[in-house]
Parts: structure tokens; sequence; C-alpha cells
């Protein structure tokens, strides 16, 4: 029996009770069902079809259709309107595209440029780029959500544009100096310190990076020396103290016997610097200066070995490039103390507390009277003006690059 010869209500009841041979399918394609649907709708009349005859052609449908009954009477119902059924076409274009492939670039550039920082960091520089420093190609992405960014890493686009750096480890040692944490009173001066070790080769020593980082203004100063024995660390120590804009009144270090001797306490007695080291069983007391060793020190120079005698050269990249990135154009999260309901303080890192370390060392009360002798916020300004974020990022990737470059040809020469 063929569809066609299906032509009364009764023939429709025998065919639902059993009784009729069946010799015929439809198609699984749409409008091949839409097709056959219509022709049964139109050959029995169903408007002018009584109640009960009515449910027997559903009856029917829904046995050759495969539909739910809500979807074969939506189709009645367009059939009805419209004397047949046409199967429309299906354009749904889902949410409308609000990043296109030229801000994914954008991004992955930036990303390259600053070394993969976190979500809530790239939407900060994101927002800087055109509010501070004009940069129209960041219209669309000043306002992108964090968890965007995430999305939008995982993209073909942002992929094809990108390949990454690395991570980190800390240090420990002996005795000098008071155990204790320091208390800084939201003052800046209280900075934590530690040393970073640039990989062993064949038996040889690779250079060593003293990483210093304030505690209130998370302002960084990263210096690099050949050894850490006492000719070369002390030069530099001094060096480095000297470099923070504001005066040092406390240097806490870990037990690293780099720090805890004789020769930096005499050093630091003379500048009137108060020294504290950390407690046992407080890992926590040098926690600040461990992570910038993990976020900056080693995704700036990652893991692998440098030789000692390129420890001049390092330290210039340093003093010129990497220090007034780090401290001008890196935003950074400060914590906010919250009280629970039990009287537990416990740290939130809000988004708008987000900034860089000289933004969050203006904010600070009085701030000027913390400055030392002979620097004033217009010179700090103009050097945080100078470039932009992406410019000082794209100077550190193309200075990085020169530097890494020259280090290779030697050891291949040396080789």
């Amino acid at each position: 029996m063929k569809i066609d010869n299906l032509t009364t209500i009764s023939s429709l009841v025998d065919f639902l009770d059993g009784n009729q041979p069946v010799a015929f399918s439809i198609s699984s394609k749409k409008q091949d069902k839409y097709k056959a649907i219509s022709k049964i709708l139109s050959r029995f009349n169903y408007p002018q079809l009584n109640r009960k005859e009515k449910g027997i052609v559903i009856q029917f449908l829904l046995k050759i259709s495969g539909y739910s009954k809500q979807q074969l009477e939506r189709l009645i119902r367009a059939h009805k309107k419209n004397g047949n059924l046409v199967p429309k076409q299906k354009t749904v274009n889902g949410f409308e595209r609000k990043y296109f492939s030229k801000d994914i670039t954008l991004l992955a550039d930036l990303d390259k440029a600053h070394d993969t920082p976190n979500g809530l960091m790239v939407k900060k520089i994101c927002e800087r780029a055109f509010n501070v420093y004009g940069d129209i190609s960041y219209e669309r992405l000043q306002n992108i959500s964090v968890a965007h960014i995430y999305n939008l890493r995982k993209s073909k686009t942002y992929q094809n544009t990108r390949r990454n750096y690395e991570k980190t480890n800390s240090k420990k040692g002996v005795q000098i100096g008071e155990r204790k944490k320091p208390i800084n009173n939201g003052k800046p001066g209280y900075i934590r310190i530690d040393t970073v070790h640039q990989g062993d080769l064949d038996g040889k020593k690779g250079l060593y990076h003293i990483n210093a980082v304030d505690e209130v203004t998370q302002y960084q100063v990263i210096a690099t020396v050949e050894k850490i024995s006492e000719i070369y660390l002390l030069p530099v120590l001094e060096e480095l103290l000297a470099s923070f804009p504001f005066k040092i009144l406390n240097f806490h270090s870990d037990n690293g016997s780099e720090y805890v001797n004789k020769t930096v306490a005499r050093l630091l007695q003379k500048l009137l610097i108060e020294f504290t080291k950390s407690r046992p069983r407080k890992s926590n007391d040098n926690a600040l200066a461990e992570g910038k060793n993990a976020a900056v020190v080693r995704k700036t120079f990652g893991y692998s070995h440098i030789p000692q005698p390129y420890a001049k050269e390092v330290n210039k990249f340093n003093k010129e490039v990497l220090n007034p990135y780090i401290n001008f154009h890196r935003p950074c999260l400060f914590p906010t103390d919250v009280v629970s309901e039990k009287g537990k303080v416990k740290k939130v890192y809000k988004y708008e507390n987000m900034m860089t370390p000289y933004d969050k060392l203006k904010s600070v009360e009085n701030a000027q009277q913390y400055l030392n002798e002979g620097i004033t916020f217009k010179m700090l300004d103009d050097i945080a003006m100078a470039m932009s974020d992406n410019d000082a990022a794209l100077l550190l990737q193309r200075e990085r690059a020169k530097l890494f470059n020259h280090i290779h040809e030697g050891c291949l020469n040396i080789a």
C-alpha cells in the first residue's frame, strides 16, 4: 500500500489498527516530511473534519512523521494559514559577535608583551591603554569581562598568534636580625627580599637575581649579580636600596646566608634600616617576594642557565627596562581586609583596587613625606607617562630578545 491509496478516514483507522499492509516510508528529511503532512491535510480537507476525524488524522500523522503532538499542531496551524508547508531556512546567528579577530590578535599581542598576566591585570591594562594613553584600538577590549579574556585565549585566532613562557621556586638558610613579621602600618618602605638562582649547567653556577618588593605599594626592584659572595653582593645591594623612590625603613629576608650575615647587617645598620627575617613554620612571612619571583623574575628570565659573566648586561637591562615597566606599567592586585561575623580577618582582592605600584604609592596618604630627598612626583609622573603600558611591554620584549640573543651567541662562541 502506498500513502496515495489512503483516501478515506476509515483507511486511516485500519492503518492505525494494523489492518492495512504497510509498504511506504517517509524520508527523514524535513522537506519530505512537510510535503507528506501537507498532502494528507489537503486530501482530507482537514479544517472541515469533525473533532473525531481530526483526531484520527493527527494520530496517523504522528505515527508517520515522528513529530511530537505540539510540533504537529504548529504545522497544522501553519498549513491552515498558508495552504502549504515550506521548511524555513535556519538562519540562527547566535549571540552577536562583540570581539573580532583584530581584537583577539590585539589581546594575544598584549599577553605576549606582558608575559601572559592574569585576567584582572589584562583588563586593567586594556582600560589604561584606552583611558590613560588614548589608544583607540582598545575601545572594545576596555570593557571586556575577566572571564571572557580566558574564553578568547582558547580561540584559534589567539592560539595561532601566541606561544608561552614558564614558572618558579624559592630558597632557605641561617641567623642574625630579628625573627618577626614587620608591621608597616600602611607606610611604604618595608621591603621583602629574596634571591633567585638562574640555573646550573655542567657543574657551573648561573648568575643570581635579587628581588626586592615593598610590602605596601608592591614597588619592585630587581638587580642581578654574578655571585652572592660579599664582594659582588654588597655594592649591588646598596644600589638596589637606593633605587626605591622612598625611604627604606625595614629589610625583611628569609634565612638565606647571603643576607643573614654580619656584613649585610652592618650595611643596614649604617643606613638606619631595621633588619628582620622569617620565623620558623611561618611560610607566609616572605611570601610576597617569593610570589613576585614567579610572576615577574621567572616569567622574564625563565629557568634556563645564564652564565655568571653576563650579570652586568642583565643588571643593565633590569635598571633601564624591566624595573620601570613593572613599577609604572604593570598593574597589581592589592588586598582589602574584611572581618567576618566570627571576627576572622580575611584578605579580599577587589578589581577596583588594582593599580600599578607607582599609582599605589601616590594613593598613600601624605605620600610626599615618604619620598627620598630630591625625588618629586612630577619627576616620577614624567617617567610613568613617557610611554604607554603596551609600548613599555614591547620595549621589554625587544630588549630581552636582544639580551638573550647576545647571551646565546656568546655561549656558542665559547663552545
